[in-house]
């Protein structure tokens, strides 16, 4: 097996970072360093992945560096951010949550070093046709669309107490961080909208200072949606319901295909992905969707591909978020 040459170094060690680890070598990147003050996370990262690790940045020789991973809690994306570009380093980050980081990061960033913000879900391989599929119009224009995206916040990180990570903090919260991680990929399928007005709420009691539920409405020029994001939701899920003049999608992000209704013949479709086999678990194929985009990331370094998403581009989803928690009295 052929080993490519770049070396990179992944901060941060928890589960999104060692998750990254996994897709850099299965993408056959082997020489990595990972950072984390942690020496229960270094240790078990070691064990795993077979990679050396350190407990300090401090201890990084920026020199020998061709890229860096960011997946600390997002509360310190930004420091590394800045390193990054104070060494001309290309950087992936993982999902952003805090507006003023990100418009921090596109201050200093005066000679455009690359930093490619997470948005993963653009690379979803359904996600990916339904776009493609609404861009042909053959159907007409989408008039209007509902998407629901529920998750159970203690099942997160079902290895240790979730009121012990970043999800169980108010500013960086479960359901205020799958937000913009939902928007990203709406945005980039569907188009900017115009307005956007919401709901926030603590529904459930985590023993926690967070708001677990956002429910919001886009406006576009012509059509609407809504969206419900929460962490309270017993079963994970995400449901897309697309309509268009004279069709309709239905997703279900357990399945590997949609659903399309068409009214000239009066019937349902199922539209398969034509790339893998059936029988792959379909938790092998969310993780490729994970490798995808380390790969355009890394690609986009070699000048081989672009990356989807910009910090410019995160600042604009982010202060979306704002607008829904401003439209119900200000997030406090």
């Amino acid at each position: 097996m052929s080993t490519k040459s770049k070396r990179l170094c992944v901060i941060g060690l928890g589960s999104m970072g060692k998750r990254r680890i996994r897709c850099l070598q299965a993408l056959q990147y082997y020489d990595i360093l990972g950072i984390d003050p942690r020496q229960d996370r270094r240790e078990e990262t070691e064990n795993l992945y077979s990679i050396t690790t350190t407990d300090s940045i401090s201890n990084l020789n920026f020199d020998e560096i061709d890229a860096i991973v960011i997946s600390t809690p997002p509360d310190q994306h930004i420091q590394y951010q800045l390193l990054a570009i104070d060494y001309g380093i290309p950087a992936f980050v993982e999902a952003s949550i805090l507006i003023r980081h990100v418009e921090k990061a596109l201050r200093y960033n005066t000679n455009n070093v690359f930093i490619g913000p997470s948005c993963t879900l653009c690379f979803h391989p359904l996600i990916k046709a339904i776009k493609e599929f609404s861009n042909t119009r053959k159907y007409g224009k989408i008039t209007n669309f509902v998407y629901n995206s529920g998750q159970y916040l203690p099942d997160w990180h079902p290895w240790e107490d979730y009121r012990t990570f970043y999800a169980s903090n108010r500013q960086t919260g479960g359901a205020r961080e799958i937000v913009p991680f939902e928007l990203t990929w709406i945005i980039d399928t569907l188009g900017f909208p115009l307005d956007i007005k919401g709901y926030f709420s603590k529904t459930f009691d985590y023993g926690l200072d967070i708001d677990d539920t956002y429910a919001f409405l886009l406006k576009y020029r012509d059509k609407v949606g809504s969206v419900l994001v929460d962490v309270a939701s017993r079963y994970a899920m995400r449901n897309l319901l697309l309509n268009f003049e004279n069709a309709q999608i239905r997703w279900n992000w357990e399945d590997k295909h949609y659903s399309l209704y068409t009214s000239e013949d009066g019937s349902w479709h199922t539209v398969n992905l034509d790339e893998g086999s059936p029988d792959i678990p379909y938790k092998n194929f969310i993780e490729q969707v994970y490798i995808d985009e380390l790969k355009c990331f890394l690609d986009t370094i070699d000048g081989k591909s672009k990356f989807p998403n910009s910090l410019a581009n995160d600042a604009k989803v982010l202060a979306l978020l704002n607008n829904i928690e401003d439209s119900d009295g200000g997030f406090q």
